[in-house]
Protein backbone atom coordinates (compact mmCIF):
# COMPACT_ATOMS: atom_id res chain seq x y z
CA UNK A 1 0.00 0.00 0.00
CA UNK A 2 1.12 3.42 -0.96
CA UNK A 3 0.72 6.36 1.28
CA UNK A 4 0.59 10.07 0.05
CA UNK A 5 0.62 13.40 1.89
CA UNK A 6 -0.22 15.54 -0.65
CA UNK A 7 -3.40 16.01 -2.67
CA UNK A 8 -0.99 17.66 -4.93
CA UNK A 9 2.18 17.76 -7.55
CA UNK A 10 4.50 19.32 -5.96
CA UNK A 11 6.43 21.81 -8.58
CA UNK A 12 9.21 23.80 -8.18
CA UNK A 13 8.67 27.53 -8.26
CA UNK A 14 10.92 30.46 -9.89
CA UNK A 15 10.34 33.69 -11.98
CA UNK A 16 11.63 34.10 -15.44
CA UNK A 17 11.69 36.08 -18.85
CA UNK A 18 9.05 34.08 -20.70
CA UNK A 19 6.34 34.25 -23.57
CA UNK A 20 3.20 33.71 -21.18
CA UNK A 21 0.47 36.45 -20.67
CA UNK A 22 -1.51 37.00 -17.98
CA UNK A 23 -5.60 37.83 -18.97
CA UNK A 24 -5.06 36.97 -22.32
CA UNK A 25 -8.76 36.86 -22.31
CA UNK A 26 -8.74 40.15 -22.05
CA UNK A 27 -8.30 40.25 -25.84
CA UNK A 28 -11.71 40.00 -26.23
CA UNK A 29 -12.47 43.56 -24.45
CA UNK A 30 -9.72 44.94 -26.57
CA UNK A 31 -11.30 43.70 -29.72
CA UNK A 32 -14.58 44.76 -28.29
CA UNK A 33 -12.93 48.06 -28.03
CA UNK A 34 -11.72 48.08 -31.62
CA UNK A 35 -14.86 46.82 -33.26
CA UNK A 36 -17.30 49.41 -30.97
CA UNK A 37 -15.11 52.64 -32.13
CA UNK A 38 -15.18 53.41 -28.40
CA UNK A 39 -11.32 53.74 -28.41
CA UNK A 40 -11.07 56.37 -30.82
CA UNK A 41 -14.70 58.20 -29.94
CA UNK A 42 -12.35 58.70 -26.29
CA UNK A 43 -9.95 59.50 -27.86
CA UNK A 44 -11.43 62.55 -29.47
CA UNK A 45 -13.93 63.09 -26.75
CA UNK A 46 -11.15 63.65 -24.18
CA UNK A 47 -8.64 65.75 -26.79
CA UNK A 48 -9.19 68.60 -25.33
CA UNK A 49 -7.78 67.83 -22.13
CA UNK A 50 -4.78 66.36 -23.31
CA UNK A 51 -1.27 68.32 -22.74
CA UNK A 52 0.54 69.77 -25.66
CA UNK A 53 3.64 67.32 -24.46
CA UNK A 54 2.05 64.22 -23.23
CA UNK A 55 3.14 60.93 -23.85
CA UNK A 56 -0.51 59.60 -22.60
CA UNK A 57 -4.05 59.97 -24.35
CA UNK A 58 -6.48 60.70 -21.97
CA UNK A 59 -8.66 58.56 -23.97
CA UNK A 60 -6.54 55.42 -23.65
CA UNK A 61 -5.92 56.08 -20.20
CA UNK A 62 -9.62 55.94 -19.31
CA UNK A 63 -9.96 52.92 -21.47
CA UNK A 64 -6.98 50.95 -19.75
CA UNK A 65 -8.71 51.59 -16.46
CA UNK A 66 -12.37 50.28 -17.77
CA UNK A 67 -10.51 47.39 -19.23
CA UNK A 68 -8.97 46.52 -15.75
CA UNK A 69 -11.99 46.65 -14.13
CA UNK A 70 -13.58 44.37 -16.55
CA UNK A 71 -10.66 42.17 -15.99
CA UNK A 72 -11.76 42.45 -11.98
CA UNK A 73 -9.67 45.40 -10.84
CA UNK A 74 -11.03 47.84 -7.79
CA UNK A 75 -8.38 51.04 -7.99
CA UNK A 76 -6.31 53.22 -10.33
CA UNK A 77 -3.32 50.91 -9.57
CA UNK A 78 -4.71 47.86 -10.62
CA UNK A 79 -4.29 48.93 -14.40
CA UNK A 80 -0.52 47.63 -13.47
CA UNK A 81 -2.51 44.04 -14.97
CA UNK A 82 -2.43 45.65 -18.60
CA UNK A 83 1.15 47.07 -18.25
CA UNK A 84 2.73 44.07 -17.59
CA UNK A 85 1.55 43.18 -21.01
CA UNK A 86 2.67 45.20 -23.45
CA UNK A 87 2.04 43.07 -26.75
CA UNK A 88 -1.73 42.90 -25.75
CA UNK A 89 -2.49 45.98 -24.08
CA UNK A 90 0.04 48.52 -25.57
CA UNK A 91 1.34 51.25 -23.69
CA UNK A 92 0.05 51.81 -20.30
CA UNK A 93 0.44 54.70 -18.20
CA UNK A 94 2.05 54.44 -14.88
CA UNK A 95 0.45 54.17 -11.88
CA UNK A 96 1.41 58.22 -11.02
CA UNK A 97 0.24 59.14 -14.67
CA UNK A 98 -3.02 57.48 -14.42
CA UNK A 99 -3.37 59.05 -10.98
CA UNK A 100 -2.82 63.10 -12.23
CA UNK A 101 -4.65 62.24 -15.47
CA UNK A 102 -7.89 61.78 -13.38
CA UNK A 103 -7.37 64.14 -10.85
CA UNK A 104 -6.95 66.44 -13.87
CA UNK A 105 -10.34 65.21 -15.50
CA UNK A 106 -11.94 65.99 -12.43
CA UNK A 107 -11.31 69.86 -12.26
CA UNK A 108 -13.58 69.98 -15.34
CA UNK A 109 -15.68 67.07 -14.00
CA UNK A 110 -19.05 68.04 -15.80
CA UNK A 111 -17.46 68.79 -19.17
CA UNK A 112 -15.65 66.24 -18.95
CA UNK A 113 -18.36 63.40 -18.16
CA UNK A 114 -20.56 64.87 -20.86
CA UNK A 115 -17.20 64.73 -23.19
CA UNK A 116 -16.95 60.86 -22.09
CA UNK A 117 -20.86 59.84 -22.55
CA UNK A 118 -20.60 61.38 -26.12
CA UNK A 119 -18.06 58.83 -26.71
CA UNK A 120 -20.26 55.84 -24.70
CA UNK A 121 -23.32 57.27 -27.12
CA UNK A 122 -21.43 56.93 -30.41
CA UNK A 123 -19.96 53.44 -29.42
CA UNK A 124 -23.03 52.06 -28.21
CA UNK A 125 -24.96 52.89 -31.76
CA UNK A 126 -21.90 50.98 -33.21
CA UNK A 127 -22.34 47.95 -31.48
CA UNK A 128 -26.41 48.12 -31.72
CA UNK A 129 -26.23 48.64 -35.27
CA UNK A 130 -23.49 45.49 -35.48
CA UNK A 131 -25.81 43.47 -33.17
CA UNK A 132 -28.74 43.91 -35.64
CA UNK A 133 -31.97 41.71 -35.21
CA UNK A 134 -29.90 41.24 -31.42
CA UNK A 135 -29.79 44.55 -30.59
CA UNK A 136 -32.31 45.91 -27.60
CA UNK A 137 -33.84 48.66 -30.12
CA UNK A 138 -34.80 46.45 -32.74
CA UNK A 139 -38.13 46.09 -33.86
CA UNK A 140 -39.21 47.76 -30.35
CA UNK A 141 -42.74 49.31 -30.63
CA UNK A 142 -45.33 49.87 -27.96
CA UNK A 143 -46.50 46.61 -27.42
CA UNK A 144 -42.85 45.09 -27.14
CA UNK A 145 -40.92 48.28 -25.88
CA UNK A 146 -37.30 48.97 -25.04
CA UNK A 147 -37.17 48.63 -21.25
CA UNK A 148 -35.06 51.45 -19.39
CA UNK A 149 -35.18 50.34 -15.32
CA UNK A 150 -34.23 53.39 -12.81
CA UNK A 151 -33.24 52.36 -8.96
CA UNK A 152 -30.53 53.44 -6.47
CA UNK A 153 -28.27 51.66 -4.29
CA UNK A 154 -26.11 52.51 -1.18
CA UNK A 155 -22.29 52.26 -1.80
CA UNK A 156 -20.60 52.25 1.67
CA UNK A 157 -17.08 54.40 2.16
CA UNK A 158 -14.78 53.16 4.60
CA UNK A 159 -13.07 56.31 5.43
CA UNK A 160 -13.72 59.94 4.82
CA UNK A 161 -14.72 61.34 1.52
CA UNK A 162 -15.81 64.28 0.11
CA UNK A 163 -20.07 63.97 0.01
CA UNK A 164 -19.98 60.49 1.84
CA UNK A 165 -22.74 61.03 4.47
CA UNK A 166 -25.37 58.70 6.59
CA UNK A 167 -27.85 56.72 4.71
CA UNK A 168 -31.12 55.64 5.60
CA UNK A 169 -29.65 52.45 6.34
CA UNK A 170 -27.30 53.74 9.18
CA UNK A 171 -24.40 52.80 7.01
CA UNK A 172 -22.33 55.63 5.70
CA UNK A 173 -21.18 56.62 2.16
CA UNK A 174 -22.78 57.47 -1.06
CA UNK A 175 -26.92 56.70 -2.66
CA UNK A 176 -25.88 56.75 -6.52
CA UNK A 177 -29.50 56.62 -8.50
CA UNK A 178 -28.93 54.00 -11.92
CA UNK A 179 -30.67 54.07 -14.69
CA UNK A 180 -30.08 50.14 -17.22
CA UNK A 181 -31.41 49.03 -20.74
CA UNK A 182 -32.28 45.72 -20.21
CA UNK A 183 -31.36 42.87 -22.89
CA UNK A 184 -34.46 41.18 -21.86
CA UNK A 185 -34.58 37.11 -20.75
CA UNK A 186 -32.38 35.91 -23.30
CA UNK A 187 -29.38 38.32 -22.37
CA UNK A 188 -28.17 40.49 -19.46
CA UNK A 189 -28.06 44.60 -19.90
CA UNK A 190 -25.64 47.53 -19.97
CA UNK A 191 -25.95 50.61 -18.17
CA UNK A 192 -27.23 54.18 -19.41
CA UNK A 193 -26.69 56.97 -17.25
CA UNK A 194 -25.92 56.71 -13.47
CA UNK A 195 -25.60 60.00 -10.74
CA UNK A 196 -23.41 59.94 -7.83
CA UNK A 197 -25.30 61.11 -4.89
CA UNK A 198 -24.54 61.83 -1.26
CA UNK A 199 -25.36 58.79 1.45
CA UNK A 200 -28.13 61.18 2.53
CA UNK A 201 -29.70 61.69 -0.89
CA UNK A 202 -33.44 61.06 -0.70
CA UNK A 203 -34.90 57.69 -2.45
CA UNK A 204 -38.28 59.67 -4.24
CA UNK A 205 -36.50 62.76 -5.54
CA UNK A 206 -38.17 63.29 -8.43
CA UNK A 207 -35.34 65.79 -10.09
CA UNK A 208 -32.86 62.67 -9.83
CA UNK A 209 -34.98 60.23 -11.18
CA UNK A 210 -35.63 62.61 -14.57
CA UNK A 211 -32.19 64.18 -14.40
CA UNK A 212 -30.91 60.16 -14.72
CA UNK A 213 -33.76 58.94 -17.32
CA UNK A 214 -32.44 62.51 -19.34
CA UNK A 215 -29.84 60.98 -19.75
CA UNK A 216 -30.53 57.36 -20.14
CA UNK A 217 -32.52 58.58 -23.22
CA UNK A 218 -29.73 59.98 -24.69
CA UNK A 219 -27.52 57.46 -24.89
CA UNK A 220 -30.38 55.47 -27.16
CA UNK A 221 -29.17 55.34 -30.56
CA UNK A 222 -31.08 57.98 -32.83
CA UNK A 223 -32.21 59.68 -29.58
CA UNK A 224 -32.72 63.74 -30.94
CA UNK A 225 -32.85 66.41 -28.01
CA UNK A 226 -36.24 67.62 -27.16
CA UNK A 227 -38.01 64.86 -29.13
CA UNK A 228 -40.42 62.80 -27.60
CA UNK A 229 -39.20 58.95 -27.27
CA UNK A 230 -42.56 57.59 -27.42
CA UNK A 231 -44.57 54.88 -26.00
CA UNK A 232 -42.25 52.32 -27.64
CA UNK A 233 -39.75 53.22 -24.41
CA UNK A 234 -40.99 52.22 -21.12
CA UNK A 235 -39.57 53.46 -17.62
CA UNK A 236 -39.18 50.68 -14.97
CA UNK A 237 -38.68 52.32 -11.28
CA UNK A 238 -39.93 50.93 -7.85
CA UNK A 239 -42.36 52.65 -5.23
CA UNK A 240 -39.62 55.90 -5.18
CA UNK A 241 -40.58 56.68 -8.29
CA UNK A 242 -43.88 56.69 -7.44
CA UNK A 243 -44.27 60.15 -7.68
CA UNK A 244 -46.80 63.23 -8.84
CA UNK A 245 -43.77 65.11 -10.77
CA UNK A 246 -42.03 62.05 -12.12
CA UNK A 247 -45.25 60.65 -13.76
CA UNK A 248 -46.60 63.81 -14.64
CA UNK A 249 -42.60 64.53 -17.13
CA UNK A 250 -42.98 60.70 -18.52
CA UNK A 251 -46.18 61.15 -19.51
CA UNK A 252 -45.44 64.39 -20.96
CA UNK A 253 -42.34 62.83 -23.02
CA UNK A 254 -45.40 60.15 -24.20
CA UNK A 255 -42.81 58.01 -22.28
CA UNK A 256 -44.69 54.01 -21.03
CA UNK A 257 -43.96 53.32 -17.66
CA UNK A 258 -44.45 50.69 -15.04
CA UNK A 259 -43.77 52.40 -11.58
CA UNK A 260 -43.95 50.87 -7.84
CA UNK A 261 -47.40 52.69 -6.35
CA UNK A 262 -48.00 53.02 -2.54
CA UNK A 263 -51.81 52.34 -1.55
CA UNK A 264 -53.50 54.23 0.70
CA UNK A 265 -54.26 53.19 4.01
CA UNK A 266 -57.77 52.06 3.86
CA UNK A 267 -56.95 49.41 0.82
CA UNK A 268 -57.88 46.61 3.24
CA UNK A 269 -61.84 48.05 2.83
CA UNK A 270 -61.26 48.74 -1.29
CA UNK A 271 -60.28 45.24 -1.51
CA UNK A 272 -63.26 43.80 -0.15
CA UNK A 273 -65.12 45.50 -3.00
CA UNK A 274 -63.34 43.23 -5.43
CA UNK A 275 -65.56 39.91 -5.94
CA UNK A 276 -63.32 36.95 -5.94
CA UNK A 277 -63.91 36.01 -9.75
CA UNK A 278 -62.45 39.45 -10.60
CA UNK A 279 -58.84 38.09 -9.15
CA UNK A 280 -57.18 37.24 -12.18
CA UNK A 281 -53.77 33.91 -11.70
CA UNK A 282 -50.28 35.72 -12.04
CA UNK A 283 -47.91 34.13 -13.49
CA UNK A 284 -44.59 33.18 -12.50
CA UNK A 285 -41.04 34.00 -14.19
CA UNK A 286 -41.86 31.07 -16.98
CA UNK A 287 -45.13 32.59 -18.09
CA UNK A 288 -46.73 29.76 -15.95
CA UNK A 289 -49.87 30.17 -13.41
CA UNK A 290 -48.31 30.94 -10.29
CA UNK A 291 -49.86 29.33 -7.57
CA UNK A 292 -51.26 31.78 -4.88
CA UNK A 293 -50.94 34.76 -6.37
CA UNK A 294 -53.20 36.67 -8.00
CA UNK A 295 -53.86 40.21 -9.58
CA UNK A 296 -56.83 42.83 -10.45
CA UNK A 297 -57.47 46.24 -11.52
CA UNK A 298 -58.22 49.12 -8.33
CA UNK A 299 -58.24 52.00 -11.27
CA UNK A 300 -61.83 52.82 -10.89
CA UNK A 301 -61.57 52.15 -6.33
CA UNK A 302 -59.07 55.05 -6.05
CA UNK A 303 -58.81 59.02 -5.39
CA UNK A 304 -56.62 59.17 -8.30
CA UNK A 305 -57.61 63.37 -9.05
CA UNK A 306 -54.09 64.99 -10.00
CA UNK A 307 -52.56 62.00 -11.16
CA UNK A 308 -51.99 61.55 -14.84
CA UNK A 309 -55.09 60.98 -17.42
CA UNK A 310 -55.06 57.47 -17.80
CA UNK A 311 -53.04 56.29 -15.39
CA UNK A 312 -54.05 52.43 -14.22
CA UNK A 313 -53.56 51.02 -11.10
CA UNK A 314 -52.64 46.97 -10.66
CA UNK A 315 -52.69 45.01 -7.66
CA UNK A 316 -50.87 41.93 -6.64
CA UNK A 317 -52.06 39.43 -3.85
CA UNK A 318 -49.48 36.60 -2.98
CA UNK A 319 -49.04 34.16 -0.08
CA UNK A 320 -46.29 35.62 1.45
CA UNK A 321 -43.09 33.70 2.02
CA UNK A 322 -42.08 31.52 5.52
CA UNK A 323 -41.11 34.17 7.93
CA UNK A 324 -42.05 37.61 5.69
CA UNK A 325 -43.85 40.68 7.50
CA UNK A 326 -47.53 41.50 6.71
CA UNK A 327 -48.09 45.42 6.44
CA UNK A 328 -50.83 47.68 7.34
CA UNK A 329 -52.37 46.98 3.85
CA UNK A 330 -52.13 43.55 3.56
CA UNK A 331 -55.51 41.93 4.04
CA UNK A 332 -56.05 38.45 4.96
CA UNK A 333 -52.45 37.13 5.46
CA UNK A 334 -51.55 37.92 2.05
CA UNK A 335 -49.21 39.96 0.54
CA UNK A 336 -50.73 43.23 -1.52
CA UNK A 337 -48.61 45.82 -3.42
CA UNK A 338 -49.50 47.68 -6.68
CA UNK A 339 -47.73 49.46 -9.15
CA UNK A 340 -49.00 52.57 -12.18
CA UNK A 341 -49.59 51.99 -15.57
CA UNK A 342 -50.32 53.96 -18.89
CA UNK A 343 -49.93 50.65 -20.85
CA UNK A 344 -53.88 50.43 -22.20
CA UNK A 345 -53.56 47.38 -23.92
CA UNK A 346 -52.40 43.54 -22.51
CA UNK A 347 -53.83 41.47 -19.91
CA UNK A 348 -53.32 42.04 -16.36
CA UNK A 349 -50.87 39.15 -15.73
CA UNK A 350 -48.63 40.28 -18.69
CA UNK A 351 -48.28 43.63 -17.17
CA UNK A 352 -47.73 42.72 -13.50
CA UNK A 353 -44.89 40.18 -15.13
CA UNK A 354 -43.57 42.96 -16.72
CA UNK A 355 -43.45 45.06 -14.09
CA UNK A 356 -41.79 42.34 -11.83
CA UNK A 357 -39.06 41.65 -13.90
CA UNK A 358 -37.85 44.98 -12.89
CA UNK A 359 -36.10 43.00 -10.58
CA UNK A 360 -33.66 42.21 -13.23
CA UNK A 361 -32.39 46.04 -12.30
CA UNK A 362 -31.16 43.84 -9.34
CA UNK A 363 -28.85 41.85 -11.33
CA UNK A 364 -27.32 44.99 -13.11
CA UNK A 365 -26.50 47.17 -10.01
CA UNK A 366 -24.87 43.58 -8.70
CA UNK A 367 -22.76 43.72 -11.69
CA UNK A 368 -21.69 46.99 -11.80
CA UNK A 369 -20.47 46.58 -8.06
CA UNK A 370 -18.49 43.91 -9.23
CA UNK A 371 -16.99 45.84 -11.77
CA UNK A 372 -15.97 48.57 -9.49
CA UNK A 373 -18.69 50.49 -8.62
CA UNK A 374 -18.73 48.84 -5.03
CA UNK A 375 -15.52 50.43 -4.11
CA UNK A 376 -15.31 54.67 -4.55
CA UNK A 377 -11.51 54.57 -4.05
CA UNK A 378 -10.81 58.29 -4.40
CA UNK A 379 -11.46 61.32 -2.27
CA UNK A 380 -12.76 63.76 -3.95
CA UNK A 381 -16.02 63.73 -4.99
CA UNK A 382 -16.07 64.73 -8.43
CA UNK A 383 -13.02 62.52 -8.81
CA UNK A 384 -15.70 59.33 -7.74
CA UNK A 385 -17.94 61.15 -10.47
CA UNK A 386 -15.22 60.27 -13.28
CA UNK A 387 -14.68 56.98 -11.59
CA UNK A 388 -18.63 55.82 -11.74
CA UNK A 389 -18.04 56.70 -15.52
CA UNK A 390 -15.15 54.49 -16.10
CA UNK A 391 -17.10 51.68 -14.19
CA UNK A 392 -20.38 52.57 -16.26
CA UNK A 393 -17.59 52.22 -19.75
CA UNK A 394 -16.05 48.59 -17.90
CA UNK A 395 -19.62 47.03 -17.98
CA UNK A 396 -21.04 48.23 -21.29
CA UNK A 397 -17.47 46.50 -22.06
CA UNK A 398 -18.35 43.47 -20.61
CA UNK A 399 -22.39 43.79 -22.37
CA UNK A 400 -21.47 44.42 -25.90
CA UNK A 401 -18.90 41.52 -26.15
CA UNK A 402 -21.82 38.91 -24.94
CA UNK A 403 -24.10 40.64 -27.08
CA UNK A 404 -21.66 41.18 -30.28
CA UNK A 405 -19.08 38.01 -29.56
CA UNK A 406 -20.95 35.36 -27.40
CA UNK A 407 -24.75 35.72 -28.18
CA UNK A 408 -25.12 32.20 -29.29
CA UNK A 409 -23.65 30.44 -26.08
CA UNK A 410 -24.51 30.39 -22.08
CA UNK A 411 -21.66 32.87 -22.14
CA UNK A 412 -24.60 35.73 -23.40
CA UNK A 413 -25.48 35.39 -19.65
CA UNK A 414 -22.81 34.93 -17.79
CA UNK A 415 -22.14 37.58 -15.04
CA UNK A 416 -18.31 39.36 -14.22
CA UNK A 417 -17.17 36.67 -11.96
CA UNK A 418 -17.84 33.62 -14.13
CA UNK A 419 -16.54 35.68 -17.39
CA UNK A 420 -13.11 36.19 -15.34
CA UNK A 421 -12.41 33.00 -14.28
CA UNK A 422 -13.27 31.10 -17.46
CA UNK A 423 -12.56 33.85 -20.28
CA UNK A 424 -10.83 36.70 -19.16
CA UNK A 425 -7.76 34.48 -17.51
CA UNK A 426 -7.74 32.37 -20.41
CA UNK A 427 -3.53 31.06 -20.14
CA UNK A 428 -1.57 31.51 -23.23
CA UNK A 429 2.01 32.47 -24.76
CA UNK A 430 2.62 35.59 -27.10
CA UNK A 431 4.91 34.91 -29.50
CA UNK A 432 6.17 36.82 -32.61
CA UNK A 433 5.64 35.43 -36.81
CA UNK A 434 7.04 37.29 -39.10
CA UNK A 435 5.34 40.54 -38.23
CA UNK A 436 2.69 39.51 -36.18
CA UNK A 437 2.58 39.15 -32.85
CA UNK A 438 0.45 35.52 -32.25
CA UNK A 439 -1.32 35.23 -29.31
CA UNK A 440 -1.67 30.96 -28.56
CA UNK A 441 -4.69 30.76 -26.13
CA UNK A 442 -3.64 27.30 -24.50
CA UNK A 443 -6.13 24.76 -25.94
CA UNK A 444 -6.21 22.79 -22.46
CA UNK A 445 -8.10 25.28 -20.98
CA UNK A 446 -11.93 24.03 -21.54
CA UNK A 447 -13.24 27.29 -22.81
CA UNK A 448 -10.45 27.99 -25.02
CA UNK A 449 -12.41 27.55 -28.80
CA UNK A 450 -15.20 29.72 -26.89
CA UNK A 451 -12.75 32.82 -26.45
CA UNK A 452 -11.10 31.89 -30.02
CA UNK A 453 -14.99 32.00 -31.64
CA UNK A 454 -16.06 35.25 -30.05
CA UNK A 455 -13.05 36.76 -31.30
CA UNK A 456 -13.46 35.47 -35.09
CA UNK A 457 -16.66 37.12 -34.84
CA UNK A 458 -15.56 40.36 -33.63
CA UNK A 459 -13.17 40.71 -36.10
CA UNK A 460 -15.52 39.73 -39.06
CA UNK A 461 -17.07 42.83 -38.43
CA UNK A 462 -16.49 45.82 -40.55
CA UNK A 463 -13.78 48.48 -39.00
CA UNK A 464 -15.84 51.26 -37.60
CA UNK A 465 -16.02 54.93 -39.71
Amino acid sequence: MSHTTRLYPRVHVDTADVPAVGHAGGVLLTETVAVTGLGRALSQALAPWRKPTAVHDPGKVVTDLAIALALGGDCLADVGVLRAEPGVYGLVASDATVSRTIAALATDATRVLGAINTARASARAAAWGLAGQRAPDHDINANKPLVIDVDATLVTAHSEKEAAAATFKRGFGFHPLEAFVDHGQAGTGEPLAGLLRKGNAGSNTAADHITVIRQALAQLPGYRAGARAGRKILVRVDGAGGTHELMDWLERGRLSYSIGFTLPSDTAQLLTKIPEQVWTPALDAHDEVRDGAWVAELTGLLDLKGWPKGMRVIARKERPHPGAQLRITDIDGLRVTAFATNTVRGQLADLELRHRRRARCEDRIRVAKDTGLDNLPLFGFDQNRIWCAIVALATELTAWLQLLGLHSHDARRWEPKRLRLRLFTLPATLVRHGRQLLLHLAATSPWAQLAHTAINRLRRFPAPG
